[in-house]
């Protein structure tokens, strides 16, 4: 893959946690009770998962567009020896949102936590620990051209901008959700402060046909929000009149992250999910004209996430 690298002066350099976080839960299609701990690594290293169940094979799993080998319901990544980890995308959410570029997940399951469905309590861990600077620049992937992806009424687009946003519609038949849009620049603590809490939702019918599948085993009404028509079943209702939106545009910065850094530009979703998100990424990276990846200046790094928190964002998610 042919990649043109622009180096800006002043560079900005990469992060990780101070210190490792733990958090323990079970996973929402297996039911597996399931303890992942997010350590700290070096400048250049990315994000991996390692299954530390597994002895017999390669542990190690990238956090990458090009492993995601199951969109369905949720992300799921594979190495070449067949070892996977799925339901990454809040966690991976969370690292981009709160400006985590190196990582090594260490996971004794399949199956990443749902904890509350958001990427609340995660952001709670990263932000507790604290990031300390690697002495390596963050590169950014500069979308230079739009480039768009469409399955049926669904569409995902990421285009030029000089700023991180993402825009998403959905439109659901139940009226507790019914149609909903939502923009956001996600400089500036955005997510910390207005995405991370937004829980996954689901209509009551498809968790009935669901579960008698064998499927979401780990999940109930307290990690998500579940409606039935213009019912609302979860205890306490909506934590945003619009979470399910809210959730979605969570759902594509953890897919977005799989990039392998931050994204300068404006995403677009309609409808969309994770296999969109991911056939987007697949389509940016077979055109090496779409996109270049530059060091980051001071200014482009204030309009990432995980940029401008400041201590009242720290205080608000500790509440």
């Amino acid at each position: 893959m042919r990649q043109c690298l622009t180096k800006k002066t002043g560079t900005i350099v990469q992060t990780t946690l101070k210190s490792s976080v733990t958090f323990t839960g079970s996973g929402l299609h297996t039911g597996r009770i399931v303890r992942m701990t997010i350590q700290p690594a070096s400048a250049e290293y990315g994000i991996w998962f390692h299954r530390t169940d597994i002895e017999d094979r390669d542990p190690l799993v990238p956090a990458r567009w090009s492993a995601v080998n199951d969109t369905q319901l949720c992300t799921r990544i594979a190495n070449a020896d067949g070892v996977s980890v799925s339901t990454i995308e809040h966690v991976m959410a969370a690292l981009a949102g709160c400006g985590v570029h190196n990582a090594l997940v260490e996971i004794d399951g399949p199956e990443v936590p749902l904890m509350d469905g958001s990427s609340a309590q995660f952001v709670t861990g990263i932000l507790a620990r604290g990031l300390v600077q690697l002495n390596a620049p963050v590169r950014v992937l500069e979308i230079l051209k739009p480039v768009s992806v469409t399955r049926g009424d669904a569409s995902a687009t990421l285009e030029p901008s000089d700023r991180f946003t993402i825009d998403f519609e959905i439109d659901f038949s139940d009226a507790a959700i019914g149609y909903q849009e939502k923009s956001l620049d996600m400089a500036n603590g955005a997510f910390v402060r207005e995405l991370c809490d937004s829980r996954t939702f689901c209509r009551k019918a498809d968790i009935d046909a669901m579960r008698a599948q064998g499927k979401i085993i780990g999940g109930d009404v307290t990690s998500a929000v579940v409606v039935d028509g213009d019912a609302i079943m979860t205890p306490g209702g909506m934590r945003h009149h619009d979470e399910p939106v809210r959730h979605k545009m969570l759902d594509a910065l953890g897919d977005l992250a799989l990039a392998g850094g931050p994204i300068l530009g404006r995403y677009t979703g309609d409808k969309a999910g994770h296999a969109l998100t991911n056939l987007l990424l697949h389509a940016v990276f077979a055109d090496p004209t779409s996109f270049r990846l530059v060091e980051c200046d001071p200014s482009r790094v204030s309009q990432l996430p995980g940029s401008g928190l400041s201590d009242v964002d720290y205080s608000l998610i500790a509440a």
